[in-house]
């Protein structure tokens, strides 16, 4: 499934956020513009400055302050891009160098840090109390999210609900932030503000578990990162939960061992031990399960183009290959 039908809606929001980007990251620091701009530049789905634009459009929504809210949410997305990559030590993503591969740790974090900064200096320009109370909130919540995980890693005792709270936490909180600035730039009643936020939350949870899925059965040329960067990194995500959980003595000790020691040596086995124990189908039933529930929370929005772009969404997230 891919996401032309959605796009098509808001072609002309997008373009105009995009642009609206490109003049926010203007810097006379040379460095600055030059790392935003890889970044930036590098391409991505730019699904949650989308979620504002069709959350506002789903309530009728007139202004110009969804183009703002747009790019200030891609902002802080690409920030945590920025340190995810340095913390995790990749060098590749969306098919190309990542930032810190290309200009080094330590610009990557910093330039981070403006991503941050320049996003709460846009977000102040919409004067809106609530607004700055979604942002504040979210961004505070990924940042333990982001904690969490690195606390986590080569932590093979994890639990499926422990780790659920980090994927709401690091990944899913901005979807949530997105789909919940639509509404309050929309006027929406405090019920529905919080069915597009509850939308968003689990469209993000279903977006985060696909990726577990992609991390070991994707192709690298479609996802545009290396297959068994989350195993290389230590990280215990739902399919290898799920194996320590219910595989076999010996596939659940392959498993345990490979998350605590880290690297790829033993990647074959561990996708041996996935298949044995149908972890992938169990990870991609758990967001199917969650992208019901998103669904769901979208009954009281009345029907429109845009409501149906973001039940449109909600299928891609669980069916992509990248």
């Amino acid at each position: 499934m891919q996401l032309d039908s959605v796009r098509s809606l808001i072609d002309a929001d997008m373009q105009a956020v995009d642009a609206l980007i490109r003049r926010r990251l203007d810097s006379d620091v040379v460095l600055i513009r030059q790392i935003a701009e890889y970044i930036i530049g590098g391409g991505g789905k730019r699904l949650r400055p989308a979620l504002v634009l069709l959350a506002a459009g789903a309530l009728g929504y007139q202004g110009a302050h969804h183009h703002e809210l747009a790019a200030v949410v891609e902002f802080i997305h690409t920030a945590t891009l920025l340190h995810d990559d340095v913390v995790d030590e990749s060098d590749l993503r969306r098919g190309r160098k990542t930032a810190n591969a290309e200009f080094g740790d330590a610009a990557s974090v910093l330039v981070g840090d403006f991503l941050y900064s320049r996003a709460f200096q846009m977000m102040v320009g919409v004067q809106s109390m609530r607004v700055m109370q979604v942002l504040a909130d979210a961004t505070n919540t990924i940042a333990e999210g982001e904690v969490l995980q690195l606390l986590n890693a080569h932590n093979a005792s994890i639990d499926e609900r422990v780790y659920l709270d980090v994927v709401r936490r690091k990944t899913a909180k901005l979807f949530e932030a997105a789909a919940q600035l639509g509404a309050v730039l929309g006027k929406a009643d405090a019920a529905l503000e919080e069915g597009l936020a509850t939308y968003g939350r689990h469209l993000g949870t279903a977006f985060q578990l696909i990726d577990d899925v992609l991390d070991y059965s994707g192709d690298a040329a479609e996802t545009g990162k290396n297959i068994g960067d989350d195993l290389n990194e230590g990280k215990p995500t739902l399919p290898l939960i799920r194996v320590i959980q219910r595989g076999s003595a010996e596939d659940a000790a392959l498993v345990r061992r490979a998350i605590e020691e880290g690297g790829r040596e033993g990647f074959e086995s561990v996708l041996e031990a996935i298949r044995h124990t149908d972890a992938l189908a169990y990870a991609r039933e758990k967001a199917e399960q969650e992208v019901r529930l998103a669904c769901e929370a979208l009954s009281p929005l009345a029907n429109s183009k845009h409501k149906q772009s973001l039940l449109e969404l909600a299928r891609f997230a669980v069916e992509r290959s990248y």
